[in-house]
């Protein structure tokens, strides 16, 4: 194979990929529209809680996630410009920045407990519970998001990323910003629809 062949197969290849992980949010979409509708279905339940108000901890994390799709995006224009150090350096923070999401994540709950409004049993709402794992599985795709990120930080040390190759770190930053936006919708939908 000549160059140029080489170079329409790999356009090819991350065509295929970025279909692929359009399908996989196209998924996730259709979870999420679920269990929001249930949410907006169950809302009539003698037992909802009109008056809850989503912990500050949500908040910080919702300002968290938009900072991580930040650095992200300009780790992807760093490797665009081959900058190796400022690429590191950005996708490290979007790690740290994913981490804290997910701690942030566990203080609402936490939050929520000492409001004295529980997730599960005896005690718990259908609100809370509903909140519950609407975030967990959330959570669950974050951490899919930072595995993801995991393999770009370690395929990025192992030098596969350079300004004509950026397919895996591309992909990657775009379901991140998948999470993200999904998040913000999320943590809107909390806040306002009561």
């Amino acid at each position: 194979m000549n160059t140029e062949e080489l170079q329409a197969e790999k356009i090819q290849k991350g065509k295929a990929y970025k279909t692929m992980l359009i399908f996989a949010m196209g998924s996730i979409v259709m979870v999420f529209a679920g269990l929001t509708s249930a949410y907006v279905i169950s809302k009539n339940r003698p037992d909802w809680l009109k008056d809850f108000q989503l912990p500050q901890a949500f908040l910080w994390s919702t300002l968290v996630i938009v900072l991580s799709s930040i650095t992200f995006h300009l780790a992807k224009k760093a490797i665009q410009k081959n900058n190796r150090s400022t690429t590191s350096l950005m996708l490290g923070l979007t790690f740290l920045l994913g981490i804290t999401f997910v701690i942030l994540q566990f203080q609402g709950f936490n939050q929520v407990i000492e409001a004295g409004y529980y997730f599960t049993g005896s005690a718990s709402t259908i609100t809370t519970s509903f909140l519950y794992v609407v975030v967990l599985v959330h959570i669950a795709h974050l951490a899919g998001g930072l595995i993801s990120l995991l393999i770009v930080i370690y395929n990025h040390y192992k030098q596969k990323y350079n300004a004509t190759q950026t397919l895996g770190i591309e992909l990657s930053a775009m379901f991140w910003h998948f999470l993200g936006f999904l998040w913000l919708y999320l943590f809107l939908f909390f806040t306002f629809y009561k």
